[in-house]
């Protein structure tokens, strides 16, 4: 038996891997903004993969805020919450309450039954550039990243790479440093209604092939953070998922 789950795990995830060596799109980041990006655009015949770093899937949403497991959403991203059937309640004027593990749970399933996969505890610690234009990224085992090996990396070659690493603001750090031309500001501190409406304004392709989605956004313009409210996440997530759709189609 200990041969055939071996067996078994080792295949499929192989096999897993050797099919996406090359996509439409690289998202990093399976928080929200990642997941609901790779949803939309699977849905509309682009293929998109997921690296995360950590073993859960989720970013900060199953915490909640401040560890209380719920989360606030307004009106205007309802739509895509009623996507994934995510149960929520009325509170006051137009926001929502939804349970903040439900919420992530449902987008995740949805998302890998949509036909994206994602590959976590999988580290991208750098970019592809081809003629000046972002076309893939440098994978590597988390393990080896947090442990320092000295273990050399392999490549995903994709048409489009989507940051949604978050405060960090990771790949556009990366892109920052290797190549210059763009300056990740920082985001500013917490003003939820101003970051809300900023982080719509903010997902966009801030170098060729490179998107930013989701609290990289923010923190790529300098934007403010928003605590536990999670529409714009939502909505910033749809919006990288059209501009790549767009520009592919």
């Amino acid at each position: 038996m200990e041969k055939i789950i071996t067996e078994g795990i080792i295949k499929s995830y192989m096999d897993d891997l050797l099919k996406n060596i090359e996509v439409d799109v690289v998202i990093v980041g399976a928080g929200p903004s990642g997941l609901v990006c790779g949803y939309f655009l699977t849905k509309n015949g682009v293929k998109s993969i997921i690296f995360e770093r950590n073993l859960k899937i989720g970013g900060g949403m199953p915490g909640g805020g401040m560890m209380f497991n719920k989360i606030v959403v307004q009106e205007e991203a309802m739509e895509i919450l009623k996507e994934f059937k995510i149960r929520y309640k009325k509170f006051k004027e137009k926001y929502y309450i939804l349970d903040a593990i439900e919420t992530i749970s449902g987008i995740t399933y949805k998302t890998i039954r949509e036909g994206v996969k994602i590959f976590n505890l999988i580290n991208v610690e750098d970019v592809v550039i081809r003629d000046e234009k972002i076309s893939g990224v440098v994978i590597n085992w988390t393990s080896a990243s947090i442990a320092k090996f000295h273990v050399d990396p392999l490549s995903i070659i994709s048409k489009y790479v989507v940051d949604a690493t978050g405060h960090d603001c990771e790949i556009c750090k990366i892109v920052e440093k290797k190549v210059g031309g763009i300056k990740v500001m920082g985001e500013k501190s917490m003003w939820a209604e101003k970051g809300e409406k900023e982080i719509v304004e903010n997902t966009k392709e801030i170098y060729p092939g490179l998107i930013v989605c989701g609290m990289a956004a923010n923190a790529f313009f300098g934007s403010p953070r928003m605590g536990a409210i999670f529409g714009g996440m939502f909505l910033s997530g749809k919006k990288a998922s059209e501009i790549i759709i767009k520009s592919i189609k």
